[in-house]
């Protein structure tokens, strides 16, 4: 027995390892895990009396994978050398496993995740619970790593190079169904049986040796730099790899090099070269970024880390939701789903019903995947009521108006939920621009009421903004943190502003690339320069997806609402043009693009007509700082103005909200890469060429000049 593994030997000699992580809801490759399990494989290997030993967990899931935040430490402080004996002494372990002269079987009771999976393939023998729900994958390409496990080269030995290469280039799990029928595991088994079963098969075969430990083993579908095959797929999966993200994510690249060159050597020599790859990962910025934003923030933001902790834990059983259009039907079905009853009211009863009917789509497509069954989708949807009386609201425990962006409709239904149920605890506005402040002005408890931000389509999207009013108290926070955590969504908190965090500097990705249109850059470079730089689509057709018309009418609010304080935009023109010629947008069928009927959406020919390119064009990569360095600048002000106290927030609402570049962690961890004097320099340079929304504020001015960056020890003293 150690700290995390218990140990025990049967009557037949044969040991059952449970590894058992305390103080865990799932076990995870920590440096104690580790430890033990070299002890017990040594105990193993060095007991007669042992014939072999089987690998399981005590948990519900198999396990997780590696403790990223370990790895993030580590690579803070090594050196490339101690990265490396880091990250090889895990290969090395499991080498040791598999060659250690006795055999071992997994038996895989539940998810089994990265390193978690990596255990397993070293084992020789794999038995799986036979349960479609469990999920077998190596998703570290997700987070900007690859497997270093052993996963690239043990995988590629099971399955094929080809085959394997669509699960370590894109992250996918595999079901236990998937997997036998590959070969990544043996055998499939109730869930009660696993371990008797990997028992059984120490008992009457146990072959301690590995199949690419045996002379004259090949590869299934071929191996070896002149291998017809091999070379097609390599030449079709770097082609495919370059497209999809446009050299931007390095660890795509170093996967296809660790399964290229290792699969033609010996395992010994093959888990040096992985090791030396992931090593390089590690050290890597942006992999660096990546772990911190994608994993390490975020796991923390999911658990609800910014919550008020003197505040008594809050539940949602019933939600009002006011306006059954698609952010109010996304929200209906969101919540239904996580069991809580929801009141959906509309004008008509058409339009409350139109709004039940996107749940009842989404269900019906669940049944269809075999998500989920018509006996639990029909229990959603009766949790579905449709309904254009607000005294239906009485005794809802959060109602959440969102309706259109306009003060005057918002402040109506507000009123009038208040007047039918005016005990309800918190009042909630979906609004994307509006300040919270004034909209509570309409609510006579404006401690209780709150934004919450959700993007389109809720269903798919991970994030909610949360808004503070200048007078939401922090109990209303709390309460509004239990909802989103109810719902499984990642929160991020901000205080009250115009456009808020996420939609002030989303907008300024679009006006930028309006701006270049003015400036003379030509559309195709606009939106290629948009993709490049790490952007999910170009600021063109992204600005017709979110509605030409939408923008021009929060502009014109924006206008009303700031006076002569409101400061004209580069690209103000371009839209007014649009406007006028009745291009709205991708819904009208004609924005910034063109939307033929059976035919491919293309830009627009009259934007070159109306707006000429100039005769010398900008390279694509000031193109691309352009749009990065605008965006981040932004985050940056609103850092300065107290929207945003946590560059952590910053990076994950950046990431999650409106998909701004990935591979580099966020905005914040952007300009930490680039060193806040350079940044402040190269923003500088912007600002006297194309304009003063370029200009940075005084707070990256002052930490440039102590040396200071977000994520250092100073960066709160600096924002406060």
């Amino acid at each position: 027995m150690t700290e995390t593994i218990k140990f025990e030997v049967d009557s037949d000699g044969i040991a059952l390892l449970t590894i058992d992580l305390p103080g865990r809801s799932m076990n995870v490759i920590t440096e104690a895990m580790s430890r033990n399990l070299a002890e017990l494989i040594e105990k193993v290997a060095g007991d007669p009396a042992i014939k072999g030993a089987v690998l399981t967990s005590a948990k519900p899931a198999f396990m997780a994978g590696a403790d990223l935040g370990m790895l993030g430490a580590q690579a803070g402080s090594a050196t490339v050398k101690e990265m490396y004996e880091h990250a090889h002494a895990l290969n090395g372990q499991l080498r040791r496993l598999e060659t250690c002269g006795k055999p071992f079987a997994a038996a895989i009771n539940g998810l089994a995740m990265g390193g978690g999976l990596e255990f397993t393939l070293a084992c020789h023998y794999r038995v799986c619970a036979d349960d479609p729900k469990i999920q077998l994958a190596l998703p570290e390409v997700k987070v900007g790593l690859l497997p270093g496990g052993g996963g690239t080269q043990r995988l590629p030995r099971l399955m094929g190079v080809q085959a394997s290469l669509m699960y370590l280039l894109k992250g996918d799990s595999m079901s236990p169904q998937q997997a036998h029928k590959s070969g990544v595991v043996h055998e499939l088994a109730p869930a009660g049986e696993i371990v008797a079963r990997a028992k059984a098969w120490i008992r009457d075969k146990g072959d301690p040796v590995q199949p690419w430990d045996q002379k004259n083993f090949k590869v299934p579908g071929g191996q070896g730099a002149f291998n017809p095959g091999i070379v097609q797929t390599f030449t079709g999966a770097t082609a495919m790899a370059q497209k999809e993200t446009l050299g931007n994510y390095p660890a795509v690249q170093a996967i296809l090099s660790c399964v290229y060159e290792g699969h033609q050597v010996p395992m010994d020599a093959a888990l040096r070269i992985e090791s030396r790859y992931f090593t390089r990962l590690m050290m890597d910025p942006s992999s660096k970024a990546m772990i911190r934003s994608l994993f390490i923030n975020k796991q923390a933001a999911d658990k609800l880390a910014r919550r008020p902790k003197d505040v008594a834990k809050f539940q949602v059983k019933t939600l009002g939701i006011l306006g059954a259009g698609m952010m109010g039907a996304g929200i209906a079905y969101v919540s239904a789903l996580a069991g809580m009853e929801v009141i959906l009211l509309d004008t008509s009863i058409e339009n409350a019903k139109k709004g039940k009917a996107y749940s009842e789509g989404l269900v019906q497509k669940g049944v269809q995947r075999g998500k989920t069954t018509e006996e639990k989708g029909k229990a959603l949807l009766d949790r579905i009521r449709p309904t254009t009386s607000y005294d239906d609201l009485k005794g809802c425990d959060l109602v959440i108006e969102a309706v259109f962006e306009s003060r005057d409709i918002k402040d109506d239904v507000t009123r009038k939920t208040e007047a039918a149920a005016p005990e309800l605890p918190v009042f909630a506005s979906n609004t994307s621009t509006l300040p919270i402040s004034g909209l509570a002005k309409s609510f006579s408890r404006p401690k209780d009421f709150i934004g919450l931000h959700f993007f389109s389509p809720v269903d798919r999207m991970p994030l909610v903004e949360i808004i503070m009013g200048a007078e939401t108290s922090q109990e209303t926070l709390a309460r509004a943190m239990d909802y989103v955590g109810q719902i499984r969504k990642t929160p991020i908190v901000v205080n009250d502003s115009r456009g808020f965090y996420t939609s002030r500097c989303f907008g300024t990705y679009v006006m930028e690339g309006l701006a270049m249109l003015a400036d003379g850059v030509t559309p195709a470079l606009i939106e290629n320069g948009g993709r490049q730089s790490g952007m999910p689509v170009g600021p063109l057709d992204v600005g017709d997806a979110v509605s030409i018309e939408l923008s021009y009418k929060v502009r014109e609010q924006t206008k009303k609402d700031l006076g002569d304080a409101w400061k004209p935009q580069p690209g103000d023109k371009i839209v007014d043009k649009l406007i006028e010629l009745g291009r709205l947008g991708k819904k009208a069928g004609k924005g910034y693009y063109d939307y033929p009927e059976g035919g491919k959406k293309h830009l627009w020919p009259g934007l070159t007509e109306n707006w000429p390119p100039a005769a010398e064009q900008p390279s694509v990569d000031e193109v691309k700082k352009r749009f990065l360095y605008r965006q981040a600048v932004e985050a940056a002000r609103c850092m300065e103005e107290h929207v945003l106290t946590d560059p952590a927030d910053g990076d994950i609402g950046a990431i999650f909200g409106w998909g701004f570049a990935p591979f580099t962690g966020g905005p914040f961890s952007l300009m930490d890469a680039v060193g806040l004097d350079a940044f402040v320099r190269e923003c500088d340079r912007l600002a006297q060429q194309y304009g003063e929304r370029f200009a940075p504020p005084k707070l990256l001015r002052d930490m440039a000049a102590r040396g200071e960056s977000f994520y250092g020890s100073a960066v709160k003293a600096a924002a406060e």
